[in-house]
């Protein structure tokens, strides 16, 4: 099988777009993967799994499969997802009963959460990646604990003959390093091909991100019906093309697979199960409509450990948003808290509360709903009375007694629990990985033996270009696009310029201290900076803007989802030469 392997993608997250998987087969493809899985969703899951303890897994993936795996039998087409979660088992016993004759393997082994007295016990700390607090110091119990698993489990399955590849937790990017080393017949150590399938598996991970969803530069999207969903053509070396099927929405451009090459990722060397992907040695080049090639990613051997996504039960929370209209709105706030607090014994009353000031207002407003801020308040509370209606209720009853306008955004409710995310790490050999084939044999599926650390990350460029002359005062997203996200507790931030000279002031502008001034949040938090020239792009790390992960943040963007357009929207001293007319 010398041709690429067309892998296309049907899901970025549990709740993407339910009608992708029929969309990609309105062309050839060759392997149908889906990512349902994040650090948030295990947490989802292991809600569902407490009222039912036969679920667990992603429910659309059943419903996608229910629509499209007959098709899919027909023309050969394998499908590997990640739908899962934490019930693999169970969800391939609902694909066996849709009575197909689909040929279902599954994995499993990543589930930690049993084992983790006794891995503790055996002297395994599990240590926060960013605090290095180990987990005993958390005093809190853990709900869920995988370890993130690599792509040869499910290359042994495609081996073995499976037409669906059920898999847990493993990396985003193994669902597409799974097939390609199948198809290909790659060794361990084909490190440059396996790193090169992780840059292919990263980009289309994540859907329409990579074909002009949350893109920087709306303007270059001239097809603006809902994006089509993306495929990578991975080649026998591990290059690939990035593309979608031809007439389907959005754009395939070198700005969308930057933008997505830099989604929540830390160094650029990219550390998975398999191999270490160093993203700043691979090139980006047009290859003709809606096709961007990937060539050059370099690897190296894996670290010895695998990473956990571990979840805590953190407690319970509730938030009440209250409306505040017209004049004197810092006042207001003030007297509303006060009121609050004063009734319910003070803010000591809770284990955190975090209020936050909105504004949206604008004097003299030609309409009501121009002239309103938001106070937004958050408790958070072991007990889950204390948050509970007796909170909601206490604000509910200040309507008639509050300041002038008083409502709120939304009804009293009752408390919810949150999780706190705690990313660790195993040594692999703690962690047996297992593939159930669909003749009912099991086989252990070894981990690539690993280095004691990524290798260093490459020095930055010492080199300065000057830019003398007149400056102008401009938004900083009009030389550079972004994107940003989360990775557990911490935000990421890629901003990414237009061409060399762009990026050579990028480089020189953007400090830590420069992006912490126009950061201010961040004025007292670690941020780590990295370049990828080849990118034209920097890498910003924001350690712990997202306090304990996005199920307990009170952040109100709470997976930094609009950091990077928020940074874009920032004002800096441009040189005049830089300048276009149309910026």
């Amino acid at each position: 099988m010398n041709r690429p392997v067309r892998i296309a993608n049907c899901s970025g997250f549990y709740g993407d777009r339910i009608t992708a998987a029929r969309e990609m087969l309105a062309g050839p493809i060759d392997v149908l993967t889906g990512d349902y899985l994040a650090e948030l969703t295990m947490l989802i899951l292991w809600k569902g799994r407490r009222k039912d303890p036969d679920r667990g897994y992603a429910t659309t993936f059943l419903r996608q499969m229910q629509d499209v795996l007959g098709t899919c039998l027909e023309r050969g087409i394998k499908v590997v997802a990640n739908a899962g979660g934490l019930n693999p088992a169970g969800l391939a016993e609902r694909l066996a009963a849709l009575g197909v004759g689909a040929r279902i393997a599954y994995l499993d082994g990543d589930d930690l959460a049993p084992r983790i007295d006794r891995l503790r016990a055996a002297g395994h700390e599990f240590t926060h990646l960013d605090t290095g607090v180990p987990l005993a110091q958390a005093g809190l119990p853990v709900v869920t604990a995988n370890a993130y698993l690599g792509g040869w489990g499910i290359a042994a399955a495609l081996e073995a003959g499976a037409d669906v590849v059920v898999c847990p937790r493993v990396t985003d990017a193994s669902l597409v390093v799974g097939p390609a080393a199948w198809w290909h017949g790659w060794r361990r150590d084909d490190w440059d091909a396996l790193a090169g399938a992780v840059a292919a598996g990263h980009v289309i991970e994540c859907g329409p991100q990579a074909t002009g969803g949350n893109y920087s530069f709306l303007d270059e999207i001239t097809d603006r019906r809902p994006p089509g969903f993306p495929i990578a053509e991975v080649a026998a070396d591990g290059g690939c093309v990035i593309t979608k099927h031809p007439g389907s929405g959005g754009l395939v451009s070198i700005g969308t697979v930057t933008a997505q090459l830099l989604y929540e990722i830390d160094q650029p060397a990219y550390a998975n199960p398999d191999v270490t992907a160093h993203f700043d040695a691979l090139t980006l080049a047009p290859d003709g409509p809606d096709r961007v090639a990937i060539a050059g990613t370099t690897g190296s051997p894996p670290p010895q450990t695998l990473k956990v996504a571990l979840n805590m039960l953190g407690g319970y929370r509730n938030t009440m948003t209250l409306v505040l209209t017209g004049l004197d709105v810092e006042a207001k706030a003030g007297h509303a808290t006060g009121q609050l607090f004063g009734e319910r014994g003070g803010a000591d009353t809770y284990d955190e509360v975090d209020v936050r000031l909105l504004r949206f207002d604008h004097p003299d407003a030609a309409r009501n709903e121009e002239a309103v801020a938001h106070l937004r308040i958050t408790v958070k509370d072991a007990d889950e009375a204390t948050v509970g209606r007796a909170f909601t209720d206490a604000i509910t009853e200040l309507a008639l007694a509050g300041y002038a306008g008083f409502h709120t955004t939304t009804p009293p409710t009752a408390a919810t629990a949150f999780g706190v995310y705690w990313p660790t790490t195993v040594p692999a050999s703690e962690v047996t990985q297992i593939v159930h084939l669909p003749d009912g044999t099991t086989r252990e599926v070894p981990h690539t033996e690993g280095t004691p650390a990524a290798p260093p990350p490459r020095p930055p460029d010492a080199t300065v270009t000057a830019f003398g002359g007149a400056r102008v005062d401009l938004p900083l997203g009009r030389l550079c696009g972004a994107r940003s996200g989360d990775k557990g507790g911490n935000a990421n931030v890629g901003l990414w310029a237009r061409d060399d000279r762009g990026y050579s002031w990028l480089r020189q502008e953007l400090t830590v201290e420069r992006f912490r001034e126009l950061l201010t949040e961040a004025a007292d938090l670690e941020i780590r900076r990295y370049e990828l020239p080849n990118l034209r792009a920097l890498n910003f790390v924001v350690v712990g803007l997202l306090g304990a992960g996005v199920a307990a943040t009170t952040r109100p963007d709470a997976q930094a989802k609009g950091l990077g357009e928020y940074l874009r929207s920032r004002t800096v001293a441009v040189p005049v030469e830089l300048v276009s007319p149309e910026m």
